[in-house]
Protein backbone atom coordinates (compact mmCIF):
# COMPACT_ATOMS: atom_id res chain seq x y z
CA UNK A 1 0.00 0.00 0.00
CA UNK A 2 2.81 2.46 1.00
CA UNK A 3 4.81 1.85 -1.82
CA UNK A 4 1.77 2.72 -4.40
CA UNK A 5 0.52 5.46 -2.48
CA UNK A 6 1.91 9.25 -2.80
CA UNK A 7 -1.08 10.59 -1.02
CA UNK A 8 -0.97 10.55 2.96
CA UNK A 9 -3.13 13.30 3.45
CA UNK A 10 -6.53 14.25 1.94
CA UNK A 11 -8.13 17.58 1.61
CA UNK A 12 -12.04 17.88 2.39
CA UNK A 13 -14.34 20.27 0.06
CA UNK A 14 -17.07 20.23 2.96
CA UNK A 15 -20.85 20.91 2.67
CA UNK A 16 -20.55 24.60 1.78
CA UNK A 17 -17.48 26.74 0.20
CA UNK A 18 -19.28 30.40 1.94
CA UNK A 19 -17.32 30.89 5.27
CA UNK A 20 -20.68 32.47 5.97
CA UNK A 21 -22.63 29.22 5.22
CA UNK A 22 -20.10 27.47 7.44
CA UNK A 23 -20.61 29.48 10.37
CA UNK A 24 -24.55 29.55 10.56
CA UNK A 25 -24.50 25.86 9.29
CA UNK A 26 -21.65 25.50 12.99
CA UNK A 27 -24.16 27.17 14.86
CA UNK A 28 -27.48 25.17 13.65
CA UNK A 29 -25.20 21.54 13.78
CA UNK A 30 -23.34 22.05 17.00
CA UNK A 31 -26.85 21.87 19.27
CA UNK A 32 -28.06 19.36 16.99
CA UNK A 33 -24.93 16.97 17.78
CA UNK A 34 -24.87 17.80 21.65
CA UNK A 35 -29.51 16.84 21.34
CA UNK A 36 -28.14 13.70 19.58
CA UNK A 37 -25.51 12.49 22.15
CA UNK A 38 -27.83 13.90 25.30
CA UNK A 39 -31.19 12.38 24.05
CA UNK A 40 -30.31 8.87 23.16
CA UNK A 41 -27.73 8.63 26.15
CA UNK A 42 -30.87 9.52 28.44
CA UNK A 43 -32.55 6.48 26.60
CA UNK A 44 -29.27 3.66 27.17
CA UNK A 45 -29.28 5.43 31.26
CA UNK A 46 -33.29 5.10 31.45
CA UNK A 47 -33.61 1.54 30.05
CA UNK A 48 -29.99 0.37 32.86
CA UNK A 49 -31.66 2.25 35.31
CA UNK A 50 -35.73 1.64 34.70
CA UNK A 51 -36.88 -1.72 36.22
CA UNK A 52 -39.58 -1.27 34.37
CA UNK A 53 -38.00 -1.35 31.16
CA UNK A 54 -35.88 -4.43 31.34
CA UNK A 55 -38.09 -6.22 28.67
CA UNK A 56 -36.19 -7.21 25.18
CA UNK A 57 -37.54 -4.50 23.38
CA UNK A 58 -36.05 -1.95 25.60
CA UNK A 59 -33.38 -3.81 25.93
CA UNK A 60 -32.52 -2.82 21.99
CA UNK A 61 -33.83 -0.41 22.35
CA UNK A 62 -30.99 0.72 24.48
CA UNK A 63 -28.24 -0.56 22.47
CA UNK A 64 -30.06 0.99 19.27
CA UNK A 65 -29.75 4.54 21.24
CA UNK A 66 -26.25 3.78 21.89
CA UNK A 67 -24.95 2.48 18.75
CA UNK A 68 -27.00 6.19 17.62
CA UNK A 69 -24.14 8.04 19.33
CA UNK A 70 -21.23 6.08 17.99
CA UNK A 71 -22.60 6.25 14.52
CA UNK A 72 -22.94 9.81 14.64
CA UNK A 73 -19.79 10.46 16.64
CA UNK A 74 -18.09 8.82 13.78
CA UNK A 75 -18.85 12.01 11.54
CA UNK A 76 -20.38 15.02 13.50
CA UNK A 77 -17.11 16.28 15.86
CA UNK A 78 -14.58 16.14 12.56
CA UNK A 79 -17.46 17.85 10.37
CA UNK A 80 -18.41 20.73 12.83
CA UNK A 81 -14.67 21.64 13.81
CA UNK A 82 -13.68 21.54 10.13
CA UNK A 83 -17.08 24.42 9.39
CA UNK A 84 -14.85 26.57 11.33
CA UNK A 85 -11.17 25.55 9.78
CA UNK A 86 -9.85 27.27 6.64
CA UNK A 87 -8.66 23.89 5.23
CA UNK A 88 -10.16 20.72 5.85
CA UNK A 89 -7.54 17.97 5.95
CA UNK A 90 -7.63 14.20 7.13
CA UNK A 91 -5.02 11.52 6.97
CA UNK A 92 -5.15 8.63 4.43
CA UNK A 93 -5.23 6.13 7.44
CA UNK A 94 -7.66 8.25 9.17
CA UNK A 95 -9.89 8.06 6.49
CA UNK A 96 -10.29 4.32 6.13
CA UNK A 97 -10.64 4.46 10.00
CA UNK A 98 -13.57 6.80 9.72
CA UNK A 99 -14.90 4.46 6.67
CA UNK A 100 -14.90 1.49 8.82
CA UNK A 101 -16.63 2.81 12.05
CA UNK A 102 -19.41 4.95 10.06
CA UNK A 103 -19.92 1.18 8.24
CA UNK A 104 -19.44 -0.93 10.85
CA UNK A 105 -21.91 1.53 13.74
CA UNK A 106 -24.46 1.80 10.14
CA UNK A 107 -24.75 -1.86 9.72
CA UNK A 108 -24.47 -2.49 13.38
CA UNK A 109 -27.86 -0.49 13.87
CA UNK A 110 -29.81 -1.78 10.40
CA UNK A 111 -29.26 -5.38 12.25
CA UNK A 112 -30.48 -3.99 15.07
CA UNK A 113 -33.34 -2.68 13.65
CA UNK A 114 -34.16 -6.26 12.25
CA UNK A 115 -33.58 -7.78 15.13
CA UNK A 116 -36.21 -5.38 16.90
CA UNK A 117 -38.82 -6.00 14.17
CA UNK A 118 -38.72 -9.46 14.70
CA UNK A 119 -39.18 -8.89 18.81
CA UNK A 120 -42.25 -7.22 17.78
CA UNK A 121 -43.09 -10.05 15.04
CA UNK A 122 -43.28 -12.45 18.24
CA UNK A 123 -44.58 -10.25 20.91
CA UNK A 124 -47.69 -10.10 18.51
CA UNK A 125 -47.71 -12.91 16.43
CA UNK A 126 -46.61 -15.81 18.85
CA UNK A 127 -47.57 -14.23 22.61
CA UNK A 128 -47.59 -17.31 24.58
CA UNK A 129 -44.13 -18.08 23.51
CA UNK A 130 -42.74 -14.56 23.63
CA UNK A 131 -41.03 -15.65 26.91
CA UNK A 132 -39.39 -18.53 25.82
CA UNK A 133 -38.32 -17.36 22.24
CA UNK A 134 -36.82 -13.85 23.27
CA UNK A 135 -34.98 -14.98 26.84
CA UNK A 136 -32.24 -13.29 27.63
CA UNK A 137 -29.38 -15.61 26.55
CA UNK A 138 -31.21 -15.20 23.32
CA UNK A 139 -31.16 -11.53 23.19
CA UNK A 140 -27.58 -11.20 23.72
CA UNK A 141 -26.30 -13.56 20.98
CA UNK A 142 -28.77 -11.41 18.94
CA UNK A 143 -27.16 -8.49 19.90
CA UNK A 144 -23.65 -9.93 19.29
CA UNK A 145 -25.13 -10.94 15.87
CA UNK A 146 -25.44 -7.08 14.72
CA UNK A 147 -22.08 -6.38 16.23
CA UNK A 148 -20.33 -9.04 14.27
CA UNK A 149 -22.58 -7.98 11.32
CA UNK A 150 -21.57 -4.86 11.50
CA UNK A 151 -18.24 -5.97 11.88
CA UNK A 152 -17.67 -8.51 9.25
CA UNK A 153 -19.34 -5.81 6.47
CA UNK A 154 -16.75 -3.21 7.01
CA UNK A 155 -13.92 -5.33 6.80
CA UNK A 156 -15.18 -6.32 3.36
CA UNK A 157 -15.17 -2.42 3.07
CA UNK A 158 -11.96 -2.08 4.14
CA UNK A 159 -10.37 -4.80 2.16
CA UNK A 160 -11.62 -3.32 -1.26
CA UNK A 161 -10.07 -0.15 -0.20
CA UNK A 162 -6.60 -0.47 0.97
CA UNK A 163 -5.27 -2.19 -2.26
CA UNK A 164 -6.56 0.84 -4.13
CA UNK A 165 -3.55 2.98 -5.52
CA UNK A 166 -3.87 6.72 -4.50
CA UNK A 167 -0.99 8.71 -6.14
CA UNK A 168 -3.07 12.23 -6.72
CA UNK A 169 -5.25 14.24 -6.55
CA UNK A 170 -5.80 14.49 -2.92
CA UNK A 171 -9.48 16.26 -2.93
CA UNK A 172 -12.27 14.55 -1.38
CA UNK A 173 -15.61 16.72 -2.73
CA UNK A 174 -17.30 15.75 0.49
CA UNK A 175 -17.54 16.64 4.15
CA UNK A 176 -16.49 12.93 4.98
CA UNK A 177 -14.74 10.25 4.05
CA UNK A 178 -17.00 7.67 2.25
CA UNK A 179 -16.56 4.83 -0.31
CA UNK A 180 -18.10 6.66 -3.74
CA UNK A 181 -16.25 10.35 -3.18
CA UNK A 182 -12.76 8.28 -2.17
CA UNK A 183 -12.85 5.65 -5.16
CA UNK A 184 -13.32 8.80 -7.30
CA UNK A 185 -9.99 9.63 -6.16
CA UNK A 186 -7.98 6.33 -7.26
CA UNK A 187 -5.68 6.45 -9.30
CA UNK A 188 -7.01 2.54 -10.83
CA UNK A 189 -10.51 1.76 -12.82
CA UNK A 190 -12.60 1.38 -9.93
CA UNK A 191 -15.83 -0.86 -11.44
CA UNK A 192 -15.09 -4.05 -10.03
CA UNK A 193 -14.44 -2.51 -6.17
CA UNK A 194 -17.41 -0.56 -7.12
CA UNK A 195 -19.87 -3.49 -7.78
CA UNK A 196 -19.05 -5.28 -4.84
CA UNK A 197 -19.53 -2.02 -2.55
CA UNK A 198 -22.75 -1.74 -4.81
CA UNK A 199 -23.62 -5.69 -3.08
CA UNK A 200 -22.40 -5.29 0.40
CA UNK A 201 -24.02 -1.39 0.95
CA UNK A 202 -26.71 -0.93 -1.97
CA UNK A 203 -28.27 -4.20 -2.21
CA UNK A 204 -27.68 -5.25 1.32
CA UNK A 205 -29.61 -1.82 2.45
CA UNK A 206 -32.50 -3.25 -0.07
CA UNK A 207 -33.02 -6.38 1.54
CA UNK A 208 -32.87 -5.37 4.72
CA UNK A 209 -35.30 -2.61 4.00
CA UNK A 210 -37.81 -5.11 2.44
CA UNK A 211 -37.35 -7.65 5.30
CA UNK A 212 -38.52 -4.73 7.69
CA UNK A 213 -41.13 -3.56 5.44
CA UNK A 214 -42.64 -7.03 5.05
CA UNK A 215 -42.20 -7.95 8.64
CA UNK A 216 -44.31 -5.16 9.74
CA UNK A 217 -47.05 -6.03 7.10
CA UNK A 218 -47.08 -9.47 8.85
CA UNK A 219 -47.09 -7.53 12.40
CA UNK A 220 -50.13 -5.23 10.85
CA UNK A 221 -52.04 -8.08 9.70
CA UNK A 222 -52.18 -9.86 12.73
CA UNK A 223 -53.47 -7.16 14.48
CA UNK A 224 -56.61 -8.01 13.47
CA UNK A 225 -57.67 -10.65 16.01
CA UNK A 226 -56.15 -8.45 18.98
CA UNK A 227 -58.63 -6.31 21.21
CA UNK A 228 -58.49 -2.51 20.33
CA UNK A 229 -56.94 -1.62 23.26
CA UNK A 230 -53.80 -4.46 22.01
CA UNK A 231 -54.27 -2.96 18.35
CA UNK A 232 -53.71 0.41 19.80
CA UNK A 233 -50.59 -0.71 21.74
CA UNK A 234 -49.30 -2.55 18.57
CA UNK A 235 -49.07 0.41 16.00
CA UNK A 236 -47.98 2.81 18.63
CA UNK A 237 -44.90 0.91 18.84
CA UNK A 238 -44.92 -0.75 15.31
CA UNK A 239 -45.29 3.46 13.98
CA UNK A 240 -41.98 4.09 15.86
CA UNK A 241 -40.03 1.27 14.47
CA UNK A 242 -41.40 1.77 11.14
CA UNK A 243 -40.67 6.09 10.83
CA UNK A 244 -37.25 5.02 12.41
CA UNK A 245 -36.29 2.15 9.71
CA UNK A 246 -38.00 4.74 6.95
CA UNK A 247 -35.35 7.94 8.50
CA UNK A 248 -32.81 5.66 8.15
CA UNK A 249 -32.92 3.41 5.16
CA UNK A 250 -34.98 6.19 2.66
CA UNK A 251 -31.49 8.23 2.25
CA UNK A 252 -28.95 5.20 2.28
CA UNK A 253 -30.78 3.46 -0.65
CA UNK A 254 -31.16 6.68 -2.46
CA UNK A 255 -27.01 7.57 -2.04
CA UNK A 256 -25.69 3.44 -2.54
CA UNK A 257 -28.05 2.23 -4.80
CA UNK A 258 -26.96 5.32 -7.82
CA UNK A 259 -23.95 5.77 -9.53
CA UNK A 260 -21.15 8.02 -7.64
CA UNK A 261 -21.71 12.14 -8.03
CA UNK A 262 -21.12 15.50 -6.44
CA UNK A 263 -24.48 17.11 -6.63
CA UNK A 264 -24.87 18.98 -3.57
CA UNK A 265 -28.36 17.33 -2.68
CA UNK A 266 -26.26 14.02 -2.30
CA UNK A 267 -24.33 15.97 0.36
CA UNK A 268 -27.57 17.02 1.82
CA UNK A 269 -29.03 13.86 1.95
CA UNK A 270 -25.93 12.28 3.56
CA UNK A 271 -26.16 14.99 6.20
CA UNK A 272 -30.05 13.82 7.27
CA UNK A 273 -28.68 10.53 7.93
CA UNK A 274 -25.49 11.42 9.73
CA UNK A 275 -26.76 13.83 11.64
CA UNK A 276 -30.27 14.91 11.88
CA UNK A 277 -31.87 11.25 11.87
CA UNK A 278 -30.02 10.18 15.31
CA UNK A 279 -31.18 13.30 17.01
CA UNK A 280 -34.77 12.15 15.92
CA UNK A 281 -35.16 8.71 16.92
CA UNK A 282 -34.87 9.62 20.52
CA UNK A 283 -37.41 12.09 20.31
CA UNK A 284 -39.59 9.40 18.02
CA UNK A 285 -39.08 6.39 20.36
CA UNK A 286 -40.10 8.80 23.59
CA UNK A 287 -43.35 10.79 21.78
CA UNK A 288 -44.76 7.29 20.79
CA UNK A 289 -43.98 5.55 23.54
CA UNK A 290 -45.45 6.33 27.13
CA UNK A 291 -43.32 3.29 28.98
CA UNK A 292 -40.30 5.56 27.76
CA UNK A 293 -41.72 8.42 28.83
CA UNK A 294 -42.84 7.52 32.35
CA UNK A 295 -39.77 5.99 32.66
CA UNK A 296 -37.62 9.01 32.36
CA UNK A 297 -40.09 11.18 34.51
CA UNK A 298 -39.09 8.38 37.28
CA UNK A 299 -35.58 8.79 36.69
CA UNK A 300 -35.49 12.98 36.77
CA UNK A 301 -38.11 12.76 39.52
CA UNK A 302 -35.64 10.86 41.59
CA UNK A 303 -32.90 12.91 40.98
CA UNK A 304 -34.27 16.14 41.66
CA UNK A 305 -35.89 14.77 44.94
CA UNK A 306 -32.32 13.53 46.09
CA UNK A 307 -30.77 16.55 45.79
CA UNK A 308 -33.71 18.58 47.27
CA UNK A 309 -32.71 16.14 50.04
Amino acid sequence: MASANNVTELIITGLFQDPKVQRVCFVLFLPVYLATVVGNGLIVLTVNISKSLHSPMYFFLGYLSLVEICYSSTVVPKFITDLLAKVKTISLKGCLAQIFFFHFFGVTEILLLAVMAYDRYVAICKPLYYTAIMSRPVCHRLLVGSWLGGFFHSIIQIFITIPLPFCGPNVIDHYFCDLHPLFKIACTDTFVVGIIMFVNSGLFSVFSFLFLVSSYIVILYNLRNHSAEGRRKALSTCASHITVVILFFGPAIFLYLRPASTYTEDKLVAVFYTVITPMLNPIIYTLRNAEVKNAIRKLWGKKVNSRIE
